[in-house]
């Protein structure tokens, strides 16, 4: 890929150092490298780091460019590589429709011993999300000449599909954190009760999602057309903040062994 730096070499110019100086460090930068590689190798993976970058540049570019309009210099060209990336996440994107269907599939109307609520909410997650690929991209299609259609209005369906998707997605988080708060009144007999220590497990991964949806539903939001809440009023800098803070988490919580489902 264009962004992959290669390793770096050792310096010839400097005199051998002892293996035994820093095998930890060494260890630990091999195994770093080796994580890095093996994200970067999967679909999902890169598609995170570059949606971390994208956001970054949005943010140091907007930060960096202040109140001038149109930015130019650095945080022109912060931009100019943060709008790139997102077309680029945009093109790729033509092929989740089957992976999202298969995931919807599977998962049908949820397994019955699912709390009711829990499992309405999830189905009408992945109905928003599975409408608005196709929306997305007569969308890409319009902007790329392909189809003869305006292409404003199926931005605008898409983006509110998405944040339809975020908002149900925060109030099944909600829900799962109200049952995990309450007393196990209703444990089935044939499973075991989780342990405490999964319970904050469980907790803290439902939070984080909390964050990142809200983060995104703030942009979803302001992507909208001008006149509903805050649509059009964040400027570039706040944009790439709260894409970043919902970066950062994605991140954290797929190298925890998280939700890895993503829009």
């Amino acid at each position: 890929p264009p962004s992959r730096r290669a390793p770096r070499q050792l310096q010839a110019g400097r005199g051998p150092r002892p293996v035994t100086s820093h095998p930890g460090s060494v260890a630990m930068a091999a195994g770093a490298l080796s994580g890095l590689v093996a994200v970067l190798e999967t679909y999902r993976g890169r598609d995170r780091v570059v949606r971390a970058l994208c956001y970054g540049c949005q943010l140091a570019g907007g930060a960096l460019a202040g109140p001038q309009a149109p930015p130019s210099g650095l945080p022109g060209s912060l931009l100019a590589v943060s709008a790139q990336l997102s077309a680029c996440r945009t093109a790729l994107r033509l092929f989740d429709d089957f992976a999202m269907l298969g995931y919807s599939c599977g998962y049908g109307l949820g397994p019955k011993d699912e709390d009711v609520l829990v499992r309405g909410l999830s189905v009408l997650c992945n109905l928003a999300n599975q409408l608005y690929y196709p929306c997305e991209h007569v969308a890409w299609a319009a902007d790329a000449g392909i189809i003869r259609v305006g292409s404003r209005k199926w931005w605008t369906l898409s983006t509110a599909l998405w944040a339809s998707s975020l908002l149900l997605g925060i109030l099944r988080s909600l829900r799962i954190l109200f049952q995990l708060r309450k007393p196990r009144q209703h444990q089935c007999s044939t499973s075991s009760p989780p342990s405490r220590r999964e319970v904050k497990a469980r907790v803290k991964a439902e939070v984080l999602s909390v964050l990142a949806d809200l983060a995104d539903l703030s942009n979803a939001i302001h992507w909208l057309p001008p006149g509903f809440l805050w649509a059009g009023r964040f400027p570039p800098w706040l944009v790439g903040l709260l894409g970043t803070i919902s970066s950062l988490i994605g991140i954290y919580q797929a190298s925890r062994g998280g939700n890895s489902e993503a829009v």
